[in-house]
């Protein structure tokens, strides 16, 4: 997992969003006189004591500032990897230890929390979950009362020393209560859900002729998704992977998808596929297969919906009825359909409204985006800088209505903020209600929306929600949400696409817009902490990329992200003008660094070469052989550098503080991670070196 980073030069231990690491309770021998802090920093690991300080620690700084403790409430929800429930009670514990009330909303989705927090006026929110890392993963995401915002690097430095300096709360009474509010939450997602102005299933045509494989990773979207689907109209719904055991995102969810554009029947090969076990591809290859007639002539589509553990992130599949494969449609895909739906519905409302995209999308993405009459920004991976930068624009459009007088002091103080280079959503808070306050007195007016869609290409989709709050008032909310997303992008498309020939609808599905090329290398189990700002590591990649664009005829400029310091970005131009780009940045949520290519078709060989290069000098430089994984990643390679690895012979010799079955686990995992490094690729006689697989271990 990620090492602690630095935000101008202050310590946080937080990556893209909050906290994650593999968890082990405190109580392990291997812990043994560790304080939580200690086992977080020196050992890697989220034990439960740990995650209860950690909340202790955020609610206590909250109430350090706001309204009285007898009067806080934290709402709280998780993913189902915990099946012991150690972590998930823990927090629960610290929000009750430091005096909060903790409404505690069990297993729901991600989306949840920030939803419920606002409709009930709650002071913050807490979801336990990893996302889409392994299941012997965990950790916290924070959400916070001002718009359902997430921490920024400020917030996480001040909660970083807060932690640091909280002692054992092992006598500390649970002052707060303790309410259960999972059935009522869960009603208010499927409300918030299905509502016409956030779902637009209304928009659409019926969707009676669709089939849908619902797949929640055995997460926390079990049953909710299905049901969603059902109440929308869909005229059949298959819940595949709703297995409620800890395996979360095994075989199942988005994370498998990244990267694949078209699944091909060679994918689902029961000795070689890459997804012969993902059980959402298989099944939408059988009813694709069993329906292909009826799909072919129009009255009937298969199609999936694939989601995370934690809910807020969504990838489409269809069915190609002429091409027998699957299509895939990523966050950049299923942003662009809901972008054109919302221009085409109520252009007045959208026509020059931000299109924002982070860094990781296709470049095309954004140029398909402006071409419908959108206006194009990038932002820095996550989605609490979308988010961000969504408040940044609503803030200014309410400013901009104000009288020139009233208007001059605000703005100089919303272009301070963004110029400081401070990212503290307090800070932002503060000026919010300043607006506020001075729109008080002024005559209500109906303001344009600054912004239609916020994406990530991981599937992370925003586009406004209305929620009725708990108090009666109607309000705009933006957060990440896997359902949403799926309900507007099969609304979208059906309205969009629905009357074309079925030949031109899947043409449209495959292709919405040009796309351009984007690929992502990675490399595992590596020294994050050397890779960062004026580093030595980070100044040998930028003077590596800028030598070898140059030799392809590309014109650089290194451009910086405030929102992420240390990612190097190098956008290019190509003699014939095209845009480009290289970046290279540390995964805030696992321990991997990716070298990113971005461009159009044209410049892909270029790019890929440079990729290449790149991540061979990272792997070099970088990788870490004090991992534990890493030992293991050396022992399959070397045995594959023989002969062929059966899947079967996943035996790991030497000792291990795990037992045989764990040790297993991590040879598997190992085994998954070396083929998105593409060190190695499955055939029919077994797992066997690639290309690159050969020159690492040779290097």
């Amino acid at each position: 997992m990620p090492k602690p980073s630095k935000a101008k030069n202050q310590f946080r231990i937080q990556g893209t969003d909050g906290i994650r690491r593999e968890v082990r309770l405190a109580s392990d021998p291997s812990l043994k006189n560790l304080t939580p802090q200690q086992a977080f920093l020196e050992q890697g690991v989220i034990t439960d004591l740990f995650m209860e300080q950690y909340a202790y620690a955020h609610v206590q700084t909250v109430l350090a500032t706001h309204r009285p403790k007898s009067r806080a409430v934290f709402a709280v929800g998780w993913d189902p990897r915990d099946v012991s429930g150690h972590f998930t009670e823990a927090v629960v514990r610290g929000i009750r230890k430091a005096g909060a009330a903790a409404h505690v909303l069990g297993l729901v989705p991600t989306p949840l929390v920030p939803l419920y927090l606002q409709f009930a006026n709650a002071d913050g929110g807490f979801m336990v979950t990893a996302s889409h890392n392994p299941k012997d993963q965990n950790g916290i995401k924070i959400f916070l009362a001002h718009r359902g915002m997430k921490l920024l690097p400020d917030n996480d430095v001040a909660l970083t020393e807060a932690l640091l300096a909280t002692p054992s709360l092992k006598s500390k009474p649970l002052t707060g209560k303790r309410q259960d509010r999972h059935d009522a939450a869960c009603d208010l997602f499927l409300k918030f859900s299905l509502d016409p102005e956030n779902s637009w299933i209304e928009a659409a045509p019926s969707l009676r002729h669709i089939i849908v494989v619902v797949d929640p990773a055995n997460g926390a979207l079990t049953g909710l998704a299905a049901r969603a689907f059902r109440r929308a109209g869909f005229g059949k719904v298959i819940e595949v992977n709703n297995r409620l055991d800890g395996n979360v995102n095994l075989n199942s969810g988005v994370a498998d998808l990244e990267g694949h554009r078209i699944l091909t029947a060679d994918s689902i090969d029961a000795k070689s596929g890459t997804f012969r076990k993902h059980k959402a591809v298989g099944t939408l290859f059988k009813l694709g297969r069993q329906h292909r007639d009826s799909i072919k002539n129009g009255t009937r589509r298969v199609a999936g919906a694939v989601f995370d553990a934690d809910g807020d992130r969504f990838y489409r599949l269809d069915y190609h009825p002429s091409k027998d494969c699957l299509l895939v449609s990523s966050g950049d895909e299923t942003a662009y359909f809901q972008a054109a739906h919302l221009l085409k519905q109520d252009p007045d409302t959208y026509r020059n409204a931000a299109y924002i995209h982070t860094v990781e999308s296709d470049l095309n993405t954004g140029l398909a985006a402006e071409a419908l009459g959108l206006k194009r920004q990038l932002s820095a991976v996550g989605d609490k800088w979308v988010l961000y930068r969504i408040a940044m624009m609503i803030a200014h459009t309410r400013i901009q209505s104000l009288p020139a007088k009233q208007k001059a002091p605000l703005q100089k103080k919303l272009k301070t903020l963004q110029a400081d280079g401070r990212f503290d959503v307090a800070q932002f808070e503060a000026l919010e209600n300043e607006i506020d306050r001075v729109r008080a007195g002024q005559p209500e007016v109906t303001l344009p929306l600054p912004f239609a869609v916020g994406s990530e290409e991981t599937g992370h989709n925003i586009t406004v929600g209305w929620l009725d709050t708990e108090a009666g008032a109607r309000i705009p909310v933006f957060c990440g949400n896997g359902l949403k997303s799926a309900l507007n992008t099969f609304a979208a498309t059906e309205a969009l696409l629905g009357a074309h020939s079925v030949k031109r609808y899947y043409t449209s599905l495959e292709k919405p817009y040009p796309p351009g090329f984007k690929a992502t290398l990675y490399a595992y189990y590596v020294k994050q902490e050397e890779f960062h700002v004026g580093s030595a590591v980070w100044k040998r990649v930028l003077r590596l990329v800028r030598k070898e664009a140059t030799a392809r005829d590309f014109r650089c400029k290194t451009l910086r992200f405030a929102e992420d310091a240390d990612m190097l970005y190098v956008a290019m131009t190509s003699a014939q003008g095209r845009e480009a780009a290289v970046f290279v940045r540390n995964s805030g949520t696992e321990n991997k660094i990716g070298v990113n290519l971005r461009g159009a078709k044209q410049d892909a060989t270029a790019l890929k070469a440079i990729g290449e290069s790149v991540l061979r000098l990272l792997m070099q430089m970088l990788k870490d052989s004090a991992h534990p994984l890493h030992a293991i990643e050396q022992d399959l390679l070397s045995r594959m550098a023989v002969k062929p690895l059966a899947a079967s012979a996943l035996r790991m010799d030497g000792a291990s503080r795990k037992g045989d079955a764990s040790r297993k686990d991590d040879a598997s995992r190992v085994l998954r991670e070396m083929g998105k490094q593409q060190l190695v690729r499955l055939t029919a006689k077994g797992f066997v070196l690639t290309p690159r697989g050969k020159w690492y271990i040779n290097h």
